[in-house]
């Protein structure tokens, strides 16, 4: 499709009301949105919500919207809100533009390559730190995602936004030295517990341990403890 070109949204007028009225909307399939800016009053309308849904998903960064079959004006998505579960746009937010003045917005940030990256090949985690940069450009330079090759990373690397490449006429907002868009770190080891032997010294009365005869004379009275003790128990078993 060319730039020049854009995908068409068709929408119908619908009154200010009560969230009774949006719900019956959306039982219509049906959603709600309003559109705003450029200088004009925001406008709220109702559109289908099939046709909200292939707008979306072939449109690029401009749709032209035209209200109850009026003429068409370019806009832009500023938000859609989806349904928690089923996912499904309940809500879009529109915003009129100026096709011949520059505009802040938002693109994805697309990373690949990542399992090609030397130090992911080495076991290392890769992390992305950065999903969505801010972006200045005409309306129809907008990019919707912007895509960087991580496959040279290696092992302990951090990658800032300066080394992004954005497409022509496309300014990116966000601190480019600052901004890290992602990490190779090593892989974290699992702790492995040591058995530690411990042994109990024999000590005397002066509490220094026992050496030479004391030590066996305490060892073999200490033995004879324990079989009386095991005796005892014995017997007070048959008992």
């Amino acid at each position: 499709m060319a730039r020049s070109e854009h995908t068409a949204l068709e929408v119908t007028t619908r009154p200010v009301e009560g969230s009774r009225s949006t719900r019956r909307l959306r039982r219509e399939g049906l959603v709600p949105g309003v559109v705003y800016g450029g200088g004009d009053e925001p406008q709220t309308f109702s559109v289908n919500a099939r046709v909200l849904r292939s707008a979306l998903a072939h449109a690029g960064s401009v749709l032209d919207l035209a209200v109850d079959g009026g003429t068409a004006t370019p806009v832009i998505v500023k938000d859609v809100q989806n349904h928690p579960v089923r996912g499904e746009a309940i809500h879009v937010d529109l915003l009129r533009v100026d096709m011949s003045q520059p505009i802040h917005s938002t693109a994805v940030l697309d990373l690949v390559g990542a399992e090609d990256a030397p130090g992911v090949t080495e076991g290392g985690v890769l992390s992305q730190e950065t999903r969505e940069v801010n972006v200045l450009a005409l309306p129809d330079d907008l990019p919707d995602v912007i895509q960087h090759d991580v496959s040279k990373m290696e092992m302990n690397e951090t990658l800032t936004l300066s080394a992004v490449t954005v497409p022509q006429g496309v300014t990116l907002l966000d601190d480019l030295d600052e901004t890290v868009i992602a990490t190779i770190t090593p892989p974290t080891l699992e702790p492995v517990e040591e058995e530690i032997e411990t042994e109990t010294a024999l000590v005397g009365e002066d509490g220094e341990p026992l050496e030479g005869a004391e030590l066996e004379e305490a060892e073999r009275q200490a033995e004879g403890d324990t079989a009386d003790e095991a005796a005892q128990a014995s017997g007070d078993d048959d008992s």
